[in-house]
């Protein structure tokens, strides 16, 4: 049984151990849960920043709802960072429903993000919970910039697109968002056209010509993103359409001509032959945790288009250090939920539980990112 109000479940993880420093920056009690404490116990004493001044419990438990229930009753929120969350990620859900806390995680894998809305989205509502995937960096920076671009009247067609600068290798990404990445290869990326979910193309691509940028960035779908799956039954879109692209489009170039071969290749193996060729590309491309961010490498640019018949308009959200402002979205969203205060229960987004205003000037106030918005 938790001691204490916000579960923290993944706490050996980079993205959970960014969550802990700014649980302890906001002076707020936390249990991290790990599959191996010992390991846990180790990593947080190398990496969570003023964890000696933290009020906190460590325990360990095994990844089963039985398990995760007992250690989830009584606390309050559950950020969950274990992926890739289509394998492991409708076991935690489960778990918090059944102990009577709200659910937040970092994804956006859309099967697990429709798989939540259909199987938990009424039972937390029942609940007066909420259930909210994708408050992180790759995510939540451009919701907040489409809901910026949805302010302008008219608005009904949204295109976004999550521009990333870094280490021009993979040092720069975390074991677990590599493991989640190379999930996505299996699974159909949708975009939503006229109310309808539809699937992208495997040969999908786009080239985003950005002011911020002298050259062209190669962008894919990544996943789809969690975007057209929240708008889907937004009454204000019509159509909705993400892209991710890093500023080495040699790189994505690399990404793009893999997840050609995966189709080719791999898609019809056996289950357990696709867990091993996915285990060997995790382990390739990042074989361990990354340093912690700089902001000056790490360097964010998240656009949205919104269209109408005669509305347009562009709306940029500039960022740094995309992991440590996932770790700060996350604190944001459990200070509203601790106060009762979100404006959603059931399956939401972040910015329609808390509003993208107050998620952007968390972040703003804290030095993580700036708005600007344009009439076209």
């Amino acid at each position: 049984m938790a001691q204490y109000p916000v579960v923290v479940y993944g706490a050996s993880g980079y993205t959970g151990m960014l969550i802990m420093d700014w649980l302890i920056d906001q002076k707020i009690p936390f249990t991290a849960v790990a599959r191996d404490a010992k390991r846990a116990k180790e990593m947080m004493a190398q990496r969570v920043v003023r964890l000696e001044s933290a009020t906190y419990e460590l325990i360990e438990c095994e990844h089963n709802v039985e398990a995760l229930t007992k250690v989830f009753r009584g606390a309050k929120v559950v950020c969950d960072t274990v992926g890739p969350f289509a394998r492991f990620g409708l076991t935690t859900v489960e778990a918090a429903l059944k102990a009577g806390c709200h659910h937040i995680d970092t994804t956006g894998e859309q099967s697990y993000m429709r798989a939540v809305r259909e199987q938990f989205g009424h039972l937390y509502a029942q609940a007066g919970l909420l259930v909210s995937p994708s408050i992180s960096y790759m995510y939540t920076f451009a919701e907040i910039a489409a809901e910026l671009a949805l302010e302008t009247q008219g608005v009904d067609t949204l295109e976004t697109a999550t521009l990333c600068r870094g280490p021009r290798d993979s040092a720069g990404v975390s074991v677990g968002s590599a493991a989640s990445i190379f999930e996505l290869l299996r699974s159909q990326h949708f975009y939503l056209w006229e109310k309808q979910l539809l699937a992208h193309p495997v040969t999908a691509s786009f080239n985003v010509v950005d002011p911020n940028f002298i050259q062209p960035i190669l962008a894919l779908p990544w996943g789809g993103t969690s975007l057209p799956i929240y708008f889907e039954n937004d009454s204000r879109v019509r159509s909705c359409s993400s892209c991710v692209g890093f500023y080495d489009n040699n790189v994505m170039q690399l990404v793009h001509g893999l997840a050609q071969k995966w189709d080719a290749e791999y898609k019809h193996l056996p289950p357990e032959q696709q867990d091993s060729v996915l285990k060997s590309m995790v382990d390739s491309t990042t074989p361990t945790m990354p340093p912690r961010e700089r902001t000056t490498i790490q360097r964010t640019v998240d656009v949205a288009i919104g269209r109408g018949q005669l509305a347009a308009v562009r709306a940029t959200v500039t960022g740094v250090t995309p992991y440590i402002s996932t770790g700060a979205l996350q604190v944001a969203a459990v200070t509203r939920l601790l106060d009762g205060d979100t404006a959603k229960v059931g399956f939401a987004s972040a910015s329609k539980a808390f509003g993208h205003r107050y998620l952007l000037g968390f972040l703003e106030q804290r030095g993580l990112a700036r708005a600007t918005v344009q009439a076209l």
